[in-house]
């Protein structure tokens, strides 16, 4: 092996995630990681070895190097596979090609066009309907027919690291008849996968579930941040607005469906049975699992939330191939919520609303504090990893501070 990777490393020669990076002497350009270190592919490029036009390993985000298509990025992955471990390699002897993670500054990995959430977790979208509606009829009539989305907000989706302060907006007080105004008092995060497109379509064309896999380049951890109470004031009749828009965070590595692959696993049975359009053949979820901590200010790391990705009722192809089956076009570079991701177990609910359930069970902290919904100064982390058959791959970790409103 050409560098030394820690054993259980998310960045294990099994993954060769994308990424945007800097530092001090390099400006951002594409990157990989490997162990604890970046693959600096500008560098790489330079000895000659790529076949294709070197200029979009420069370019700040990795869109003009997705857009190249599967057939280039994949070899580019594999090569580098290869190469790592082959101690005559063309990178060996190199050391300049290598610069420690914790040397770099991450950015944005992809300029995100548009942006689709979608509300696809069964167990998520029931606690919410016991909350809000009637228990004994907590799905909506359309949810077990429809991958549920909306319209998000692109510009306010961050890179992890990035604090953001408490937003603010109108809620309305229990029992009160006029709303008022000011920062959030139930601010959430939602815990989510979000898949990111690499092939664009043409309008008024649809992207059948057994090509959509085609489009998707890969996958990045999500906190899709809530404000409950603005969010239950404004969301009738036409759905998140102000409660959902003010910051969304990605982790900064782009895990490609290659290195996924292993980790297919056949998702829930659904009933009543899906539209034509809808219908998969093969396993469409993947096992990855799932964790969120809260790090009060100067205080200890706490894991809250233990979760995995192939609870999903609605996978992927079944999101995109509804995204587009009335002829909307995609591009390079979109990016798809999965929508909070919960299991069946209380300690595996992906939000604080559903874990303190509205409120009502607080989780005692370690320093003695209590939370129903995240404080200023707090910290949320999410990581994710799948391992099988001795390999191990990883998405590294999405996190943010949270500062008091402005």
């Amino acid at each position: 092996m050409i560098i030394q990777i820690p054993q259980n490393s998310d960045f294990s020669i099994h993954n060769i995630p994308f990424g945007i990076f800097s530092s001090e002497d390099r400006n951002a350009r594409v990157g990989i990681a490997i162990g604890d270190h970046v693959l600096d592919l500008v560098m790489v490029s330079k000895l000659g070895v790529f076949s294709f036009d070197i200029t979009v390993l420069e370019q700040p985000t990795l869109n003009a190097f997705i857009s190249l298509g599967k057939k280039i990025t994949s070899k580019v992955r594999s090569d580098i596979q290869r190469w790592l471990q082959d101690d005559t390699s063309i990178l060996a002897g190199k050391p300049e090609l290598f610069i420690r993670q914790s040397e770099v500054l991450m950015h944005l990995p992809i300029s995100i066009g548009d942006y689709t959430d979608f509300y696809s977790s069964i167990e998520h979208a029931t606690n919410v309907g016991k909350m809000f509606r009637d228990p004994a009829n907590a799905l909506l009539p359309n949810w077990k027919h429809i991958p549920v989305g909306y319209h998000g907000r692109a510009s306010s989706i961050i890179v992890s690291g990035e604090p953001i302060h408490r937003p603010k907006g109108q809620t309305l007080p229990n029992n009160a008849d006029s709303p008022i105004y000011g920062p959030t008092q139930r601010l959430d995060f939602e815990l989510e996968m979000a898949f990111v497109t690499g092939k664009k379509s043409v309008l008024g064309e649809s992207i059948a579930t057994n090509e959509a896999e085609d489009y998707i380049f890969g996958l990045v951890l999500f906190n899709d941040w809530s404000a409950r109470d603005i969010q239950k004031w404004e969301y009738v009749p036409l759905g998140p607005f102000l409660g959902k828009n003010f910051a969304s965070h990605i982790s900064p590595w782009v895990v490609t469906l290659e290195a996924l692959e292993p980790f297919r696993v056949k998702g829930p049975k659904q009933e009543p049975k899906v539209l034509p359009y809808l219908e998969v053949e093969g396993n469409k979820n993947y096992d990855i699992k799932l964790e969120v901590s809260l790090t009060p200010n100067n205080g200890e790391e706490q894991i809250i939330c233990n979760s995995n990705y192939k609870y999903m009722y609605w996978n992927m192809v079944q999101q995109l191939a509804h995204q587009t089956v009335n002829g909307c076009n995609i591009n390079v570079g979109d990016l798809y919520g999965s929508g909070t991701i919960s299991g069946k177990d209380e300690d595996s609910y992906g939000s604080m609303l559903e874990l303190c359930w509205m409120g009502t069970k607080p989780i005692q902290m370690n320093d003695g504090t209590t939370r129903v919904f995240i404080a200023d100064g707090d910290t949320v982390t999410m990581r994710a990893h799948a391992e099988k058959n001795g390999i191990r791959m990883g998405f590294g970790e999405v996190s943010a501070k949270i500062l008091p409103a402005k």
